[in-house]
């Protein structure tokens, strides 16, 4: 399988680049044409030499030529490496900006289907094949129809006898060429995704080093590496076996053309028909078309790996956002928030049998929350709060005329402004490798130091200060692993805190706290909100029960609506919960 058809991909990135390709182009054909002039004077003075007719002044002003000549080449060499190398750099950047950028609209389902080291081979290993071929294929495609296009012209108008002989062995290097391409590309793409495989396991076992150590797992993991490491080793034997035999042949097939100089240009000069001098300038010409040979072998290998790595890419280009942005472009959300008859299911990638499934998640959900009101939620692990609380910000795609905010379906509502205004603090904390100051005002960045210390206060993190060795300006490391739990809770609890969104959703985010300490915040978090939509997923009731409504959720279902009071006297999930946490307590 050819993956040539794929560069339609890059046309953008070359007519925007074209005016840089050309003076490399032009560096370029200098340079050649540079080299093919050399045995001309070669021929030159061998024959003087050879005659006994040249005087050291002739062969001087030859060499003097030759020089000047070298410069010029070299300066070519150095403008070709710069414009068509540069420029192959500028398109690789530009690709990879733009698959950046297109990652980043596409919706959080194609992230749990993607392994973060899979993405990451093809921001590197894909991106630098892609690199090589508009680089240096361009450059042996140049040599190749240039170069040895001239310097077969130039051998068969002045030795068609012996160029005939010594061209031979062309049309079976074409051959192989040809048909080397077919197997280079599908050895290539394999590998790539070997790679891709092998990133993708090295990431998720560093990223889980505290679960290995902790469960003495090394050697488990050690192995799971090998096995991935095996496969890409395979692959790529696969693919060198292929360009291993290939490359040697292109050299074998270069000697079978000096031989046959030797042998038929060696009996012309014996027999008088060319010059010694003739004969240098060809065996100099065959030396020169050593290059272009082996550039079409690299040129196959370098193109099909390109077009492998851009299919890769392409993939991930072709993948459309689940959920786009409404036209509410100036609207911003805000007022009552009514969920009607909500039905949602969820696709989970099973990677084995590499299938989807389709689960239910969440079954004809209707509730109301008043503008300015709180909301809280209780159930049990897997009853669909957290899928609940995701649809309202759209981070996965609601059906239409189900959620809405202010009396208008959310789907309706420009996304930017949407989640802006629909702040979500996750169970799953995630914090950046910088410092606590800059993870709090991650989403406001012009933020000053007495807002950054007034969201501290609110989710009581300043009070910890002390114990950071460099205050506010220290780093919390990857995914915050130098924070407890409960500290890194509270540090993106201060973080969506200084949006300041029209509603702010507490996805159960205070479970490494305290009840105490938990309770504390939520008091503090309604009074400081006050006017402001909140909503608040815990199983602890007493922080519940601050809330000015809360539902129930059994797999999927509400099965309990109400207030604190009202769930109390009546038979449910809430008062279950409710009695073992005042046994738990000892009340």
């Amino acid at each position: 399988m050819s993956y040539l058809g794929e560069y339609k991909r890059l046309l953008p990135f070359l007519r925007k680049n074209l005016l840089f390709y050309i003076p490399g182009l032009i560096c370029l054909v200098v340079t050649d044409a540079g080299q093919i002039y050399i045995p001309q004077l070669t021929k030159r003075a061998v024959n003087l030499i050879s005659s006994g007719e040249g005087s050291t002044g002739l062969i001087l002003n030859i060499a003097v030529i030759m020089v000047v000549i070298a410069v010029f080449i070299a300066a070519g060499r150095f403008g070709w490496r710069f414009f068509i190398g540069g420029t192959a750099r500028r398109i690789e950047s530009d690709l990879r900006q733009k698959l950046f950028r297109h990652l980043l609209g596409l919706s959080p389902g194609f992230y749990e289907k993607r392994r973060t080291g899979d993405i990451m081979s093809r921001f590197t290993n894909d991106m630098n094949a892609i690199r090589m071929a508009c680089g240096m294929a361009v450059v042996s495609i140049v040599d190749g129809l240039f170069m040895a296009t001239l310097i077969l012209v130039i051998l068969f108008r002045d030795y068609p006898g012996l160029a005939g002989w010594i061209a031979i062995p062309l049309p079976l290097l074409f051959i192989l060429v040809v048909g080397a391409g077919r197997l280079l590309g599908r050895r290539s793409k394999l590998v790539q995704e070997g790679f891709s495989n092998l990133s993708a396991h090295t990431q998720e076992t560093f990223a889980g080093i505290r679960v290995y150590k902790t469960f003495a797992c090394e050697d488990f993991a050690a192995k799971k590496f090998k096995t991935a490491n095996d496969i890409y080793l395979q692959r790529a034997m696969s693919l060198i076996r292929v360009w291993g035999f290939f490359f040697p042949l292109i050299n074998f097939l270069s000697g079978v053309t000096s031989l046959l100089l030797l042998w038929f240009g060696g009996q012309q000069v014996i027999n008088g028909i060319i010059s010694p001098g003739d004969f240098a300038a060809v065996l100099s010409y065959l030396g020169l078309l050593v290059w272009p040979m082996m550039g079409a072998g690299f040129t196959i290998n370098w193109l099909e790996r390109g077009g492998a790595s851009l299919a890769r890419i392409g993939e991930f280009l072709d993948e459309k956002p689940d959920i786009v942005s409404g036209a509410g472009i100036d609207v911003k959300p805000a007022g009552d928030v009514e969920v009607r008859g909500l039905s949602y299911s969820r696709d989970f990638y099973n990677e084995k049998k590499e299938e989807i499934v389709t689960v239910p998640v969440l079954t004809d959900i209707s509730f109301q929350l008043k503008q300015g009101h709180s909301l809280g939620i209780l159930g049990r692990t897997g009853s669909g709060k957290t899928s609940l609380i995701s649809l309202l910000p759209r981070l996965y795609e609601v059906p239409a005329g189900t959620v809405f905010i202010g009396g208008r379906d959310i789907r309706d509502y420009n996304l930017s402004e949407l989640r802006k205004n629909v702040g979500v603090v996750m169970q799953d904390t995630f914090l950046f490798s910088e410092t606590i100051k800059e993870n709090i005002r991650f989403a406001v960045p012009d933020a000053g130091d007495e807002l950054i210390r007034e969201a501290a206060d609110f989710s009581t993190i300043s009070r910890d200060l002390k114990e950071f060795p460099f205050g506010w300006d220290t780093m919390v490391g990857e995914r915050g692993h130098t924070l407890s739990g409960g500290q890194k809770q509270r540090v993106a609890i201060s973080r969506a805190y200084l949006t300041n969104p029209e509603i702010l959703i507490f996805d159960d985010c205070l479970s490494a706290v305290d009840s105490e300490t938990e309770a504390s915040i939520i008091r503090s978090f309604l009074e400081k909100r006050a006017g402001r939509t909140s909503i608040i997923i815990s199983n602890r009731i007493g922080t519940l029960s601050h809330t000015d409504n809360i539902i129930v959720l059994e797999d999927g279902c509400i099965t309990q609506q109400g207030t604190h009071e009202q769930l109390l006297s009546e038979k449910g999930l809430y008062r279950t919960i409710y009695n073992l946490q005042q046994a738990e307590n000892g009340r």
